[in-house]
């Protein structure tokens, strides 16, 4: 194995803080592998949950140590033999892996691939071996077969997404997991008709990227909900028809007074609280559809007949935002630059050594988007 020493953010064990150490990492490419030098990242609140162990349900037992991070972007600096269309030097967003063969990913859906949780959340490349590893040389589990939050990781090339060196690096990350799972939630799973009212539960990152989607979409009323003001001026800001603090009114009715007393024909929850969750159900129109997005410990519980059958209301499971990253990042990028997908101004920006106090402020909801400036020296266009 040939090893190069780096710098990670370790979680050593459940609830332990992001720890900055410099460890090793594997830099040979495997033949569909991509060595990237990481120059930002986003931090998610799916991280969060690989930190507290929510990531793996209940049971808490994600392998640590662990290098989370899934929202990175950086330079390519090594390419394995069977990579094609992604050499040294490239400028890159990364997003999740898939395997590109199985019946779901032929079938332009890689988001349902068969291989998705063995990829993803089990903590090894996909040849099995690990891409980290500590100074002693215990193994370290990598996340997303991405592990953002470390100057250099390995990725395979189906995580990988080319971007003009004219972009900037330092605020296109979080388009490979918050920005695309929003926004893609609505462009891809619910495709909501023009004029249908649409309604955020919780103006994260995501539900933001799902409002700016649907106005995209030209749905009227976007109904945005939350219990912090502040977010619901952000909201408000970036298109929402009208807002509702739920702390202080009973939300569901006043969804229902704004759409003619019908409920909303599409209703996304961030939260993945259960009272929220059900209520979202409550809040639905006749034939509308629930899009439950957060990572979360929570279930909900509704009666099929009364809740969903006798209205014909839908609960869509929807993962990534059914994106295809290859195709949404782009165009999402497109989006940003015309005008209509101002994420950027989200974002809030951390020095590598301020992980922890950017997570704290992702988990209370002082910053919508916390980013991580990895490499300092780095300059857009070059």
């Amino acid at each position: 194995m040939s090893k190069k020493e780096i710098t990670a953010a370790v979680v050593e064990k459940r609830n332990a803080p992001f720890k900055l150490e410099h460890v090793y990492i594997d830099d040979q490419p495997d033949a569909n592998e991509v060595l990237v030098h990481i120059v930002a990242t986003g931090i998610c609140h799916t991280d969060e949950t690989v930190r507290n162990g929510d990531v793996d349900g209940q049971t808490g037992v994600f392998p640590y140590p662990a290098i989370a991070g899934h929202e990175g972007a950086g330079i390519v600096e090594k390419v394995g033999s069977d990579v094609k269309n992604i050499k040294p030097g490239d400028h890159v967003v990364l997003s999740y892996a898939y395997d590109g063969t199985c019946k779901n990913c032929l079938n332009g859906h890689p988001a349902s691939c068969l291989n998705w949780g063995k990829l993803n959340a089990m903590g090894v490349r996909a040849n099995g071996k690990h891409a980290f590893f500590k100074k002693d040389g215990t193994p370290i589990s990598n996340f997303f077969d991405q592990s953002s939050f470390a100057t250099e990781t390995m990725v395979n090339d189906r995580n990988v997404i080319k971007v003009p060196k004219s972009v900037d690096l330092t605020k296109v990350g979080p388009l490979g997991c918050g920005f695309v799972t929003g926004s893609g939630t609505v462009f891809n799973a619910l495709k909501p008709e023009q004029g249908s009212s649409f309604v955020v539960m919780g103006t994260g990152a995501v539900g933001l990227a799902a409002m700016m989607a649907a106005e995209i979409k030209g749905c009227d009323p976007i109904i945005a909900v939350n219990h912090h003001d502040g977010r619901l001026k952000v909201a408000k800001k970036l298109g929402a028809t009208y807002t509702i603090n739920n702390d202080k009114v009973d939300w569901v009715k006043e969804v229902k007074k704004l759409t003619n007393g019908e409920g909303a024909n599409y209703v996304v929850d961030t939260t993945g609280l259960t009272k929220l969750q059900e209520q979202c159900v409550a809040a639905l129109a006749s034939g509308g559809h629930f899009a439950p997005l957060a990572v979360t410990r929570h279930s909900m519980t509704f009666n099929p007949w009364t809740d969903l059958e006798a209205t014909q209301k839908h609960v869509d499971g929807v993962l990534m935002g059914n994106s295809v990253p290859q195709e949404a990042i782009p165009q999402l990028i497109k989006f940003w630059q015309s005008g209509k997908f101002p994420f950027t101004g989200l974002e809030h920006y951390y020095n590598f050594d301020q992980i922890n106090e950017a997570n704290k402020a992702s988990g209370n909801g002082s910053v919508v988007k916390p980013v991580m400036i990895l490499d300092h020296s780095y300059k857009p266009g070059k």
